[in-house]
């Protein structure tokens, strides 16, 4: 599979003029509209018009919600789509060694564009199917042009709303002379002629100014995967420069002083954390950056960041932040005699933070994050009747503390419906797993790998070309 065929997913239907939500129990994420224990939402083509306890609309297209929690599409703030292929290959991982052994240092080197485009296909639709209508794809694996388009076109194939971070692979050869122009063809081959794209353009640097000074003159905005005392001690130079700013987007933040959060504050860098990828890669403390960043007025959306060893679960997230938040804050209070320690992440602050704040750090705020009369119709619909989440007793409870992928009902982006009835819609499901087979199995030979299901850890590999370490 040198070159891929795009027939896995069929194209989605054309909008409906009005659509019509009835009778759901609303959590809206918008202090104007709150929360409504049964209510209608009006749409019109892709755009959200009314939000009412009692909407008429006969020439509407009509779904019954009834018995349903209506939520804003959540927004996955980082996340290395390219990897889809590998997922749960790596579940003991320790640290980023392990991670880069499985990832960065093994297989990435083997990847041709029909593994990006396949990778990329598996991860959002995945993210489609746990209710995740926006990712930010933080691609650092872009080894040529043809690498870039194909992971571009897989994102949209799928529906999902994305934005497409190119960047430079971490190991292995690469065709370096298309870095950074790459970024500028990307622009002018899908995005500058598209401006109703759900599909846009960003870049991957990290504290390289150059780069970031060629994405700010094509307008593009700039990831950057950013922890540690190290980093931090960059922060103050790079902000006295004016190189910081609200097109910045910084993933994790582990461990900042707090010098550094009051730089991010003021410059109005964006800020995304990983409450399972910091504590399971061992990420400095360990400890995800929500906490630190509240105290200096910073809410950061949540990013599942990579799937080799573990799910691709927003809901999971927002609990994994309320633990480990618990947890901390009681060890502070009894341990550390620290009082005032924050041991409540309440679940509407945590579905905000999955929604409204990553929505802020995708910069579509203005687009998405609420449901709001005026923004686009990215919404969820959870059916709380399902066995494991009857009765509900509080929504936000439902949502956050018990709701799984299997209770979303229905997925709408941009007002087309992209999963009903509990199935992500226009899937050929055979032709997507002969896709992921062929392209594990490619990379598997490629690096030598031996597959292992019931392996403990995974190794650092043996290159199948040159016998080096990997």
């Amino acid at each position: 599979m040198t070159d891929y065929i795009r027939n896995i997913v069929q194209t989605h239907d054309s909008l409906t003029a009005r659509t019509l939500i009835r009778g759901a129990t609303v959590l809206s994420m918008d202090d104007d509209i709150g929360n409504l224990v049964s209510a209608d939402i009006l749409i019109e083509g892709s755009t959200i018009i009314a939000i009412d306890e009692d909407i008429e609309a006969s020439d509407a297209v009509i779904i019954d919600a009834a018995g349903m929690i209506a939520i804003p599409g959540m927004v996955d703030s980082h996340r290395h789509s390219w990897e889809g292929q590998l997922r749960r290959l790596n579940p003991n991982a320790t640290c980023l060694e392990d991670y880069s052994n499985a990832t960065h240092f093994s297989f990435a080197k083997y990847y041709r564009p029909a593994d990006n485009y396949i990778g990329n296909l598996l991860t959002a639709l995945g993210c489609i199917d746990a209710g995740i209508t926006t990712v930010i794809d933080n691609s650092h694996n872009s080894r040529t042009a043809e690498h870039s388009d194909a992971a571009v076109e897989a994102l949209f194939d799928t529906g999902i709303r994305a934005i497409h971070a190119s960047g430079a692979p971490v190991a292995g050869e690469w065709d370096e002379a298309h870095w950074p122009g790459n970024w500028q063809r990307l622009q002018e081959k899908y995005f500058k002629n598209n401006p109703d794209s759900l599909v846009s353009l960003g870049v991957m640097a990290q504290l390289e100014p150059q780069l970031w000074a060629e994405a700010r003159r094509l307008g593009l905005p700039i990831v950057t995967e950013f922890f540690g005392s190290l980093m931090a001690s960059e922060l103050e130079s790079l902000h006295q420069q004016g190189l910081l700013g609200p097109d910045n987007i910084f993933n994790h933040c582990t461990s900042l002083p707090d010098e550094g959060w009051k730089i991010l504050r003021e410059a109005g860098v964006r800020v995304n954390v990983c409450p399972r990828s910091d504590a399971h890669y061992g990420i400095e403390d360990g400890m995800f950056a929500m906490p630190a960043a509240q105290r200096h007025g910073i809410n950061p959306g949540l990013s599942v960041d990579n799937e080799t060893s573990y799910s691709t679960d927003m809901f999971m997230e927002m609990r994994v932040a309320f633990y480990l938040q618990r947890v901390m804050g009681m060890h502070q209070q009894h341990t550390c005699g620290f009082k005032e320690a924050l041991t409540t992440l309440p679940a509407a602050q945590l579905l905000k933070s999955a929604t409204v704040d990553g929505a802020y750090c995708a910069g579509l705020q203005d687009k998405i994050g609420s449901l709001t009369p005026g923004k686009q119709a990215d919404i969820v619909l959870i059916n709380a009747e399902d066995i494991n989440l009857y009765p509900s007793g509080n929504a936000f409870g439902t949502v956050v503390h018990a709701a799984e992928r299997s209770n979303i009902d229905t997925v709408m982006i941009g007002g087309r419906i992209v999963k009903r009835d509990g199935k992500v819609v226009g899937v050929d499901s055979e032709r997507l797993r002969a896709a992921v087979d062929e392209s594990r199995e490619h990379l598997f030979a490629a690096s030598g790998y031996q597959p292992d299901i019931f392996a403990e850890t995974f190794l650092p590999l043996e290159s199948a070309q040159s016998g080096e370490a990997r």
